[in-house]
């Protein structure tokens, strides 16, 4: 039998209501990760594809860390600024403009990558594969009122 967590996370993703649950979801899932010594996310438990991206603060020159989901992409990992819907791209997006080079710790292994944001009809076709993965995109990008910034993560040699 196959497990029903994703469609039904793809399902609540699509649900306006849960965008005003953000602040606690990512509180808990925070919490659950570190709790777990990273090996457990509340992405994961519902049966999705999530990495811990740690990025440079463009600021602070100090690591930032967030749990994301992802959607696997050859031996890449593609990344969406949503921010839950909010006007404002989250704040890994603006650290990994400045700063394109990344960690990413997926089930316990750790690479190195570089990210690329996508522009254009490489954007536009990423973005069709994105929103058949994860339907809230669409809701979230409408809700946001902006373009959702789309990186591509490649792992690079160390």
């Amino acid at each position: 039998m196959r497990n029903p967590l994703p469609m039904l996370a793809r399902a609540l993703g699509t649900r306006p209501w849960l965008m005003r649950l953000a602040g606690g979801i990512v509180w808990a899932d925070s919490r659950l990760y570190r709790l777990s010594k990273g090996r457990i996310s509340l992405v994961a438990i519902a049966g999705l594809p999530s990495l811990r991206l740690t990025t440079v603060g463009r600021r602070s020159g100090l690591p930032r860390s967030r749990n994301l989901l992802y959607y696997p992409h050859g031996d890449e990992y593609v990344v969406t600024g949503s921010n839950w819907g909010r006007r404002r791209a989250p704040d890994w997006a603006f650290n990994l403009r400045a700063h394109p080079e990344a960690t990413v710790s997926v089930r316990g292994g750790q690479a190195r990558v570089w990210a690329r944001e996508l522009k254009g009809e490489e954007y536009e076709q990423m973005w069709r594969r994105l929103v058949r993965f994860w339907p809230g995109y669409a809701m979230e990008a409408l809700q946001a009122g902006r373009e959702l910034p789309v990186f591509v993560l490649a792992p690079r040699e160390h």
